[in-house]
């Protein structure tokens, strides 16, 4: 269940600035450095950040700050808005999306998990090497988003306004730094992780199950030295081969029972973002999209009868980027979402078991990991039926018929399937392959940014008023505009 616990945190910019103007008589106090923090335990520390950054990655009750629900589950065509088709639908987001969850991941995640890093390190004031694990693991899975949402990101120099050194101003590290980054403190994070080690409270994620937290720490590996394999294939191939050939050094997920969930509960804050968004507060913006309907039709399968709720005994999805004047008329006959997913205790979703055989399906195919096309269709089959079994299901028995051998396109398209929910991971994926194809706009739709998917988030207008240098610089290392149009680094095509 989530901590309810909300730390009281002197409150700076993502990149380290501080945006209280006036001094006070207790700045001494507010301005605690967090490389060295000394009044807040990481029992305390871990919950608020596990808590921040999963809500917000996963839905977030606050307009303008639903990445995920308002962009990722959009722009791969889950849903479709049935009203506000500009919050995101028709591929416009108000500014305030760039730098609330700017913001939002750097402030009320990152540095929670930095203080956690320093102050249970060797030299800190509190040394537990498995709190040090967990925060370098939740560290590099937050880094993993900004990075893969706007691209160039301040990580090397970020998060030490308040030092002994202060940096106000940090430089920022192209997308190819930052996950090698990410790709060396997660093989760090695995070896200060130990099995019977120091003892960890607050843990709201595995509630202290460090072989848990071994396991997703190299199953993030697996899955962003994929995401990088067509830039850095030599690099890749030996991360992967490295976790791949020592299950006991490198334990990853072996079934549905090790996958990163974030649990709820009924009570309130502690529900799910869904439940709160929809339910509590009567949001009925979304409906299933089209793309997601008609594919699950065609291929007979039953997880739409978890995604979605039939309306009038049938499934009926709503084209994407529809003006409102015509959306709103497919409001009370469309496919809305399914109950598990508004139900208050239904569970964040981090990663699962049919993502990371997904992954090592497609490495299969691509020679990066032994087995070939054999041992991708194995990975992609299991994939599958790990995908029906997290919700209770068994893959029909003339599904793998229906979906298809083992392509670079069926693998990313049962992975997709697979990914509902996690829409900014779904589209990270596109953005890298290209997969799935999606379909030809509805002749009605009407979309801006030149009709492109949006390529990243822009930076936030904070970072133009306090750090435009060394944004400047970051800018140039994109290779193109601070537009929703630039390439993200490791794209394939």
């Amino acid at each position: 269940m989530k901590a309810n616990i909300k730390v009281k945190q002197s409150i700076f910019l993502a990149t380290g600035v501080l945006l209280a103007t006036a001094c006070t008589k207790d700045f001494a106090e507010m301005n605690t450095s967090p490389n060295k923090p000394t009044a807040v335990s990481s029992a305390v520390l871990l919950p608020t950040g596990i808590e921040t950054s999963i809500d917000r990655y996963w839905g977030h009750r606050e307009r303008f700050e639903r990445i995920n629900l308002d962009g990722g589950m959009l722009w791969v065509q889950y849903l479709a808005r049935n009203i506000y088709s500009d919050e995101g639908d028709n591929y416009n987001m108000s500014p305030a999306y760039y730098t609330n969850n700017w913001k939002g991941f750097y402030n009320d995640a990152l540095l929670n998990f930095q203080r956690i890093v320093v102050q249970s390190g060797p030299e800190g004031t509190a040394p537990n090497t498995n709190y040090e694990g967990i925060g370098l693991v939740m560290r590099s899975w937050v880094f993993s988003l900004l990075t893969d949402i706007y691209g160039a990101v301040p990580y090397t120099e970020a998060l030490q306004g308040t030092g002994s050194a202060p940096i106000y101003t940090p430089k920022y590290d192209s997308q190819e730094e930052v996950y090698a980054g990410l790709l060396n403190d997660l093989a760090l994070a695995n070896e200060k992780l130990v099995v019977g080690g120091p003892a960890v409270t607050g843990d709201i994620l595995f509630n202290g199950n460090i072989l848990r937290w071994k396991k997703f720490a190299n199953s993030l590996r697996l899955k962003l030295a994929n995401r990088q394999a067509a830039k850095k294939p030599a690099e890749s191939k030996a991360i992967m081969q490295e976790i791949l050939s020592d299950a006991a050094k490198y334990p990853i997920f072996t079934s549905n029972t090790d996958y990163a969930v974030l649990t709820h509960s009924t009570v309130r804050p502690s529900n799910n973002e869904w439940h709160e968004v929809m339910i509590q507060g009567g949001r009925t913006d979304w409906n299933l999209s089209k793309t997601l309907v008609d594919k699950l039709q065609s291929l007979n399968d039953t997880r739409l009868t978890v995604f979605g709720q039939a309306v009038n005994g049938k499934y009926e999805g709503v084209p994407n980027g529809l003006p409102d004047a015509i959306a709103t008329t497919y409001l009370a006959n469309s496919a809305k979402i399914g109950t598990y997913f508004t139900a208050p205790t239904t569970p964040s979703v981090v990663m699962t078991y049919s993502e990371l055989l997904f992954i090592l399906a497609e490495a299969a195919l691509d020679g990066d990991i032994e087995g070939g096309t054999t041992k991708a269709q194995e990975y992609y089959e299991k994939g599958i039926a790990a995908s029906f079994g997290q919700y209770g299901l068994t893959m029909p028995a003339d599904y793998l018929t229906n979906a298809g051998p083992a392509t670079k396109e069926n693998i990313l398209t049962q992975k997709w399937i697979a990914l509902f929910g996690q829409g900014i991971e779904s589209w990270t994926e596109y953005r890298r392959t290209g997969y799935p194809i999606l379909p030809t706009p509805d002749a009605r739709a009407i979309f801006l940014n030149d009709g492109v998917l949006p390529t990243r988030l822009q930076y936030p207008s904070s970072e133009y008023s306090l750090n435009k240098a060394k944004l400047e610089e970051g800018i140039t290392l994109m290779g193109g505009a601070d537009d929703k149009k630039t390439k993200m680094w490791w794209i394939e095509k």
